[in-house]
């Protein structure tokens, strides 16, 4: 028998160990029947009995008492039947294809959020793939140009590592919302996910690219790509990294322009939602509220397979009495 698995034992109808509680009587009951077996002979004093010797048989009976109740508690603990159980689980996930397309251009550096635009935005997206644990994630980046950082992947310790290495100054400076959004709607279409989703965040206004925008969001709504899009800048003016003449950079505040009107229709003609980021602490709960919106179902089947362990009880319950019988009738045969 192995006894490790009885450290995670269970038993299948505990009740039954309230008859344990009959133990006492037996014991009672079985002291009661001795002294009524006994004889009784009075004599004017026992001080000359006290050095007689006792019997080993009279010492040793109290085994026979022993052996019952033994017998007993080990019946009792069989009939409640103890059992251990192995769970072994079946998931069954209907995974999401997303795409993130991150703004690169060297506005990103501005310090509006912290440390930066491009630092804040690194550090959310990163939080958002550890809570994606089942689905397949992609990277593009874009500026002037756009260029697929990591293909959509479930190796999530690749994708974050790619995540890290993003830096301004990859592509040719400029903001080209549209060749952004088209290489994303090109990482996803031949994706056979139920849901195909594409987080684009940008801090600026379309001013370059061989794709417009609009084009790019017919191209998405063709293949049924929704589409989040976040504006990333505080309000009015925020300090710009600028490099001088003598190699130094100085903070400039320049003003924030985002083309929310274009944010807005690209995510609602996709049926996805606009947000606005003025701070870090805004970008992380948009991120959040994306996470909400597009759950992952995932189905989770249990199956629970029990081993009894009442056989090795019952034998030594059986062997007890076996052996209480056999001591009765013939060691102890002459003892009441």
């Amino acid at each position: 028998m192995d006894f490790s698995a009885w450290k995670n034992i269970e038993f299948a109808y505990p009740a039954f160990f309230w008859l344990l509680l009959l133990i006492p009587v037996m014991i009672y009951w079985r002291i009661a029947r001795r002294k009524n077996a006994q004889g009784v002979m009075k004599v004017s004093s026992v001080a000359g009995l006290k050095g007689l010797p006792v019997s080993w048989k009279v010492r040793f009976r109290p085994v026979l008492l022993a052996l019952r109740i033994l017998a007993y508690a080990a019946l009792v603990t069989a009939l409640a039947r103890p059992q251990t159980s192995n769970t072994s689980e079946n998931i069954d996930s209907e995974g999401i294809d997303i795409v993130m397309a991150i703004d690169i251009s060297g506005s990103m550096l501005a310090e509006d959020l912290q440390p930066n635009r491009m630092e804040a935005a690194k550090k959310v997206a990163m939080d958002f793939v550890d809570k994606r644990i089942s689905d397949r994630i992609g990277l593009v980046v874009f500026s002037g140009e756009s260029f697929t950082q990591c293909p959509i992947t479930t190796d999530h310790a690749v994708l974050k590592n790619q995540i890290m290495q993003v830096k301004s100054g990859m592509l040719q400076d400029g903001t080209a919302i549209g060749m952004g959004l088209a290489t994303s709607v090109d990482r996803l279409r031949n994706s056979h996910a139920k849901s195909k989703v594409i987080i684009l965040l940008t801090d600026g206004v379309n001013n370059t690219g061989l794709i417009d925008p609009l084009t790019a969001l017919e191209i998405a709504k063709a293949f049924k790509i929704r589409v989040y899009t976040i504006g990333v800048g505080t309000q009015g003016k925020a300090p710009f990294p600028m490099p001088m003449a003598d190699g130094s950079v100085q903070m400039v505040m320049q003003d924030v322009q985002i083309d929310e009107p274009l944010m807005k229709k690209i995510s609602k003609e996709t049926g996805g939602k606009y947000f606005r980021a003025t701070n870090t602490t805004d970008l992380k709960n948009i991120y959040s509220e994306i996470d909400q919106l597009e759950k992952t179902k995932v189905e989770i089947t249990s199956y629970k397979r029990y081993a009894e362990h009442f056989f090795p009880l019952a034998i030594l319950a059986l062997a007890c009495i076996l052996l209480e019988v056999v001591l009765r009738y013939s060691l102890f045969r002459s003892l009441p």
